[in-house]
């Protein structure tokens, strides 16, 4: 049986602010040991990511906040605007594997 590292992967695309951001959040909740050991590619995921994968999120359990950017491009393919967008990321430990 694959582990829960094997079977998802985060579509963390490499921003330190957000790594950070996540990992103060993990320290607050589980502890050092926790916020030491998290890997934003295989630890957290999007509620959508972890439905697709066969989990479920367990009860009562509040999602951590990262922040993303979409760019809005003209017709010229510039960029014009960046609009801010919270994702709510679900930590490996706030998820079961569906029966």
């Amino acid at each position: 049986m694959k582990n829960i590292q094997e079977i998802i992967t985060s579509p963390w695309r490499g921003s330190e602010k957000t790594y950070e951001m996540v990992r103060e959040q993990l320290r607050e909740r589980w502890g050092d040991e926790c916020a030491d050991e998290y890997n934003p590619e295989k630890d957290v995921a999007p509620y959508i990511t972890w439905a697709n994968a066969g989990f479920y999120i367990r009860k009562k359990e509040k999602a951590l906040k990262s922040v993303t950017f979409i760019e809005v491009k003209n017709e010229k393919g510039e960029v014009e605007k960046k609009i801010r967008r919270i994702v709510n990321l679900f930590h490996r430990r706030q998820v079961k594997k569906a029966d």
